[in-house]
């Protein structure tokens, strides 16, 4: 009919005209909790990372061997898994903004007491205490990492990926200034003074507990870690994890010991080698948020393509003995540069696509899935943290730095090929 085309023009001519919405902006809350969550990333990094260039040399100076530096390192990381999984099971309990505020004071605590071990006496009183002051440091740590992930998982529930890798952008900010800031200040201030100095995460913890009221309203959940697990997909994942905070772990523990010992470098320039493998991660996350936000499902590919680079960069790290090539300062900087960015491509996607194949175990959205998520992912980086240093230790002891890293690029593989018979 001629009404009815009449009609349809009119329609037609209207739909081009009507303005497009704007994408949605962000809210106060949002931008708060954003810079609130950003400066205890980059805080709490630089209060974890100024060990790496100094530390093992100053407890060798102590009497402890490598092994009990591992142990050190790694005691670390047994107390936070322990308590990732209590307080991701317990967050609505307990209650989110309670958990950060209270985490973060004790971590920065916790930090300035471990200034004052140098005024222990050496051999065992300074290891005890080592391993007393990092468990503590250890529980706080990841209360403040637990809810602040599970937090800002549910204010910003379509932008996971791209949130985090924006604030792993201040975390990885914190790992490249905190061992330059312990490599340079150890040669004008005593250990004591340097601990005492790094700017601790408890200023934080005021700011944070303003802005993320009205950010934990959810019901306590009656389901486990354990049924999390029964998938197939969630238990490789965590695997994956697990792998990758290993391999950090034994870098944290053995790096700064090979660099001096096989280049005769000193602290402040094992500060600057660390710097390659941090700054790519930081320059590297956020895009790759964005990216795995934008299309899903490649999100398991960057996990493979993530894994076998980082197994490969580990075995020329040494380089591997079976290769027979010389150990380079340059192949170090640039395996570890490679490490870095393939560190990211693998570790961004992991949160979301935990956080889906929950959903679609049938678990509730809501701030007691997000905790229990987020438990699970520090449970699983922690158990990494615990046995990269302690084997790669021990292997470094009795072996050599190049065979630890032949193990932990082989176990890269292993999940590989585990990864093929699952999927």
């Amino acid at each position: 009919m001629p009404g009815d085309s009449l009609k349809m023009d009119s329609q037609l001519s209207e739909d081009p005209a009507e303005p497009s919405e704007p994408p949605p902006r962000m809210t106060r809350q949002q931008v708060l909790t954003l810079i609130s969550v950003a400066s205890v990333n980059f805080s709490s990094m630089i209060c974890y990372s100024i060990l790496g260039p100094f530390f093992p040399t100053e407890a060798v100076k102590k009497g402890a061997s490598q092994t009990l530096i591992g142990l050190i390192f790694g005691c670390y990381a047994v107390c936070n898994l322990i308590a990732s999984l209590l307080m991701g099971k317990y967050i609505v309990q307990i209650g989110a903004k309670f958990m950060l505020v209270t985490g973060l004071f004790v971590s920065a605590g916790s930090t300035v007491l471990f200034g004052l071990l140098t005024r222990v006496p050496a051999g065992a009183p300074f290891v005890a205490l080592c391993f007393v002051v990092r468990s503590v440091d250890a529980v706080g740590f990841a209360a403040a990492c637990t809810s602040s992930f599970a937090i800002t998982a549910k204010i910003f529930p379509n932008n996971v990926a791209t949130v985090l890798g924006s604030l792993e952008m201040f975390t990885g900010l914190g790992l490249i200034l905190g061992p330059q800031w312990g490599a340079g200040s150890t040669r004008l201030l005593v250990f004591c003074t340097l601990w005492s100095c790094p700017p601790p995460p408890s200023p934080q913890s005021f700011h944070s507990s303003l802005v993320l009221s009205g950010a934990a309203d959810s019901e306590p959940s009656k389901d486990s870690f354990l049924f999390l697990l029964t998938k197939p997909k969630i238990a490789l994942i965590c695997f994956v994890i697990f792998t990758l905070s290993a391999g950090l772990g034994f870098l944290d523990a053995a790096l700064s010991l090979f660099a001096i010992q096989t280049f005769g470098l000193s602290s402040g320039y094992v500060g600057l080698i660390m710097l390659g493998l941090s700054l790519p991660y930081c320059l590297a996350s956020p895009l790759l948020g964005f990216f795995t936000d934008k299309y899903p499902s490649s999100r398991p590919w960057l996990m493979v393509i993530g894994c076998s680079t980082t197994a490969l960069s580990f075995c020329l790290l040494g380089p591997a003995p079976i290769l027979h090539i010389p150990s380079q300062l340059w192949l170090l900087v640039l395996m570890l540069a490679v490490i870095g960015f393939s560190l990211g491509m693998t570790a961004i996607p992991t949160f979301p696509e935990i956080i889906s194949s929950a959903h679609g175990l049938g678990y509730e959205e809501g701030l007691s899935t997000l905790g229990m998520v987020s438990g699970l992912f520090g449970a699983s980086w922690s158990l990494g943290m615990f046995y990269g240093p302690i084997v790669g230790g021990l292997v470094t002891q009795h072996l050599s730095f190049e065979w630890a890293s032949v193990l932990q690029g082989g176990q890269l593989c292993w999940l590989l090929c585990c990864s093929l018979f699952t999927t």
